[in-house]
């Protein structure tokens, strides 16, 4: 092969190259094969956007660990906060006592979410951990056990959390699933192909016939939703349906809660994406950009709904690890610093990559022909899906081979993307809230080329 240099790419062997394919082979012999992997990358190291793989060939990276790492790559503050922490102390478990990181973190955390009055913290490995703790402390906190989840919704892949998840694809052979799980209608506008007032309407009078056909109202501990769907699509909640929602839990006594594992901590463009939509939630689920790749998972909520656990009742031997905490701290810093060229802290940049990313996808919605398979291009601050079609007029979902294609070839060329939807058929772009406007740019023309080939 010929070696390949943009701006930022450098290509230097096949994609993947002879090292890369000698350590997938290694793995395929060493690991469980029910663990997927949606490249054939094998990385050695990275920084900020740039991710460099086992033959040398240097990668932008539009997938950011699946949204974890909305203040790029190995950010130099970070790494710097875990090794001090790691000469200090490595792991003790809140547990088993208390350490500075878990407090202050909890304390930051508390008075940063968009909810009035006292908060209080829990912290824990994922979000699937994170998201199965606000399902408890919901029950004991209303004494009751039913939860409305949501079509296209995604929780984790635990037991629990796969029973609230949608999707059929993640739960083969995989049941019984956990009861006392009821799944409503989400307003997804474009593929009901309706405005989005009309989808709110819809959805809405669907939630109220679920009341009296499928649940009643008063056996609701809490309704779970994503402000904005992550493998669903990244599909935004009307503003007007989260409205409803959070009426109907203060005249049912359910809990409101938000997962925000994937959408939260800045990549909307404000902290949690339930900021732009005017509604306080009882509880955030906030993890993957929390902590900038380290495992980490925050439920926080009003204090009176979180003490309802009783003593002993939740928690973990890992969470709320000491490295994961001071990497947290680290990322809320950063978010908060603002740059003194642009005068932007990182959820202005969300915003500002965001409407650049847009202006990149925008003649593609305009052209007709082979672009036309770009059928809607969505999301919030810098979490935007571009779903793929067939045909613009039925909107039928283009083929997941299709979409595989175009992955593909954008993988060849040294931009690193990923699939989402309900039908996987959208590509999700995730980049970090770090990268420069010259290396987006350079990725983002490699994909509308091949979006249009």
């Amino acid at each position: 092969m010929t070696a390949t240099s943009t701006r930022s790419i450098n290509l230097v062997t096949e994609i993947p190259g002879p090292r890369s394919r000698e350590m997938v082979a290694r793995r395929e012999v060493a690991v469980v094969a029910g663990l997927g992997k949606a490249t054939p990358l094998a990385v050695a190291h990275a920084s900020g956007a740039l991710v460099t793989d086992a033959d040398g060939n240097t990668l932008l990276d539009f997938v950011s660990g699946i949204g974890t790492l909305a203040v790029g790559h190995c950010p130099p503050e970070v790494v710097s906060a875990v090794q001090a922490q790691a000469g200090r102390l490595i792991h003790f478990s809140a547990l088993v006592g208390t350490y500075e990181p878990y407090v202050e973190l909890s304390e930051r955390l508390n008075a940063a979410v968009p909810i009035g009055g006292a908060c209080k913290t829990l912290l824990s490995n994922s979000g699937a951990e994170g998201v199965e703790n606000a399902i408890k402390i919901a029950r004991a906190a209303t004494g009751r056990q039913a939860i409305i989840v949501f079509d296209g919704a995604y929780h984790g892949r635990t037991l629990l959390t796969l029973s609230l998840t949608s999707r059929t694809f993640f739960k083969k052979k995989f049941g019984p699933f956990a009861p006392e799980i009821y799944r409503a209608p989400f307003p997804y506008a474009y593929r009901m192909g309706i405005s989005e007032e009309q989808a709110t309407e819809q959805c809405w009078a669907s939630f109220e016939h679920m009341l009296i056909a499928g649940v009643d109202a008063e056996a609701i501990a809490a309704v779970l939703i994503e402000p904005v769907q992550g493998e669903g699509g990244f599909i935004p909640v009307p503003a007007a349906f989260m409205r409803r929602l959070r009426d109907f839990c203060d005249r049912n006594g359910s809990v409101l809660i938000v997962d925000e594992v994937q959408c939260g901590f800045g990549r909307t463009g404000t902290l949690f994406a339930i900021e732009q939509l005017g509604v306080e939630p009882d509880i955030i689920v906030s993890a993957k950009s929390l902590a900038a790749g380290m495992p980490l998972a925050a439920t926080i909520g009003r204090a009176a709904v979180m003490d309802s656990a009783h003593y002993g009742g939740v928690g973990g031997t890992y969470g709320g690890n000491p490295l994961a905490c001071v990497a947290a701290l680290e990322v809320m810093n950063m978010i908060e610093r603002v740059d003194s060229h642009t005068g932007l802290s990182l959820l202005g940049r969300a915003n500002t990559l965001g409407a650049r990313i847009r202006n990149h996808l925008g003649p593609l919605l305009a052209e007709e022909g082979a672009a036309s398979l770009v059928g809607d291009v969505r999301g919030m601050g810098a979490m935007i899906a571009i779903e793929l079609v067939k045909d613009r007029e039925t909107r039928e979902p283009a083929s997941a081979q299709a979409v595989l294609d175009i992955i593909d070839r954008c993988i060849q060329r040294g931009l690193i993307i990923m699939r989402a939807g309900l039908y996987a058929n959208c590509i999700r772009l995730l980049v970090p809230l770090i990268i420069s406007d010259e290396q987006l740019d350079e990725g983002m023309e490699i994909l509308v080329e091949e979006l249009g080939r």
